[in-house]
């Protein structure tokens, strides 16, 4: 039976985990939960996830949440290709440079956050953009003073493959240029992204090829 991947096509969390199944290789049926219309919060969804996020992996009778998880997962059950190098050191930087993607951008401008601002905290539209585009540009200039400053950095973040930290810069990437933020500053960060976008497995599960895509 094949996995299940529950997802939104524009939550850049998911698109972490489709471009690791696609890397992968792996099969799974695609079950498209809509953020915007908070389906993420009502059964059947809600009744089986625990956080009420996407994405959501369900192998046989297992659920896995979070989307770094869930790829470290794979990458344990399923370990060609590797998304994580042979070496601690190497490993090291590069689960570093996806946590200051994952961590320190993505949850401060994830659509709760946003959702809370505007709702409770009576922020309008232009400051809660500005709010969003300052950590994102900020964020990113951290990952482009570790890229560029690195021997270790290749055609992606590291080295010459695709890893990890590739596979959660770009979904970022996406939601900045969505969002308009300011991207000349991190020339090293965009030519990575650049690359990795003539792989199959970024662009053809980017957010326009999923099936709920709207």
């Amino acid at each position: 039976m094949a996995m299940q991947l529950y997802s939104y096509f524009r939550s850049s969390a998911s698109y972490r985990v489709r471009i690791a199944l696609a890397i992968k290789g792996l099969d799974y049926e695609y079950v498209p939960v809509h953020l915007l219309n908070n389906e993420q919060l009502k059964p059947p969804f809600a009744d089986i996830s625990a956080n009420k996020l996407v994405p959501l992996l369900q192998d046989g009778e297992h659920l896995i949440a979070q989307s770094l998880a869930i790829i470290e997962y794979l990458d344990e059950t399923h370990p060609q290709p590797s998304l994580l190098p042979g070496d601690a050191l190497a490993r090291a930087r590069v689960r570093g440079l996806a946590l200051d993607i994952a961590c320190e951008i993505h949850p401060i401008d994830n659509l709760r956050v946003l959702r809370y601002l505007v709702h409770e905290m009576k922020v309008n539209e232009e400051d809660k953009n500005r709010w969003y585009r300052h950590w994102v540009e900020s964020g990113l200039e951290v990952v482009e003073q570790q890229l560029a400053g690195s021997p270790l950095t290749g055609r992606f973040c590291h080295g010459d493959a695709p890893t990890l930290a590739d596979v959660v810069l770009v979904p970022q990437i996406f939601n900045a240029q969505r969002m308009d933020c300011r991207l000349e500053h991190v020339p090293t960060v965009m030519r990575v992204f650049g690359e990795c976008m003539q792989l199959e497995a970024f662009s053809g599960t980017q957010p326009s090829a999923c099936p709920d895509a709207s």
